[in-house]
């Protein structure tokens, strides 16, 4: 939500409660009921102002924690092969290792190289900086990137080590498992709803 909606929402709430102290003073109630019930209708309205200015952020936990409850992101192995079940949001995710450090990957085979957030590569002992950016063509338009190498990536059993990774600000909290990760397989493809993967 951004500052304007925040300022906007409250005044609202502002508002609210003089009506609601308006109210109290014309029906006349004596002082300390009249502060109980006052501060009573305070509560209920913060509360109503918090969840309604973090309902964003309530709602992005509801549906993580349904997809883990769904099992989303976790590798299931079957044999050598590795299944990744898809989200609720049509994608697949998982759940990986970078430089032994846990990270959650949406799998992306039309990116090129594996892209990671600056803060994941701080976490992941990758170097965020260096003395000539590139830049690369992504879904939001052209980005500036780092290109670095990750000592290890590993998806479930699955372990590759050196691999290319690309470095930018502009990918906000999102990590893409790309091609270069899945060229390294023996075979990959969507069976219905899991993501098959054979090292």
């Amino acid at each position: 939500m951004s500052d304007g909606d925040q300022a906007l929402s409250f005044v609202y709430l502002v508002g609210c409660l003089i009506l609601v102290a308006s109210a109290l003073m014309v029906r006349r109630i004596p002082f300390g009921q009249g502060v109980k019930m006052f501060a009573g209708w305070v509560l209920i309205f913060v509360a109503a102002f918090v969840a309604f200015t973090l309902k964003d952020d309530f709602m992005a936990l509801g549906k993580r924690v349904l997809a883990e409850g769904r099992g989303e992101g976790q590798v299931v192995s079957a044999g050598r092969e590795l299944r990744i079940r898809k989200s609720m949001d049509g994608h697949f995710w998982v759940n990986g290792e970078l430089n032994g450090h846990k990270v959650r990957f949406l799998v992306d085979s039309g990116a090129t190289v594996t892209s990671i957030s600056t803060g994941t590569a701080r976490l992941a002992g990758i170097p965020t900086t260096g003395d000539f950016p590139a830049l690369v063509q992504t879904a939001n338009g052209v980005v500036p990137v780092i290109r670095a190498q990750a000592e290890r990536l590993k998806v479930g059993t699955i372990e590759r080590r050196d691999v290319a990774v690309h470095v930018s600000e502009a990918f906000g909290p999102m990590n893409v498992l790309g091609m270069n990760f899945l060229s390294s397989l023996s075979a990959w493809g969507v069976e219905g709803q899991w993501l098959v993967l054979k090292p």
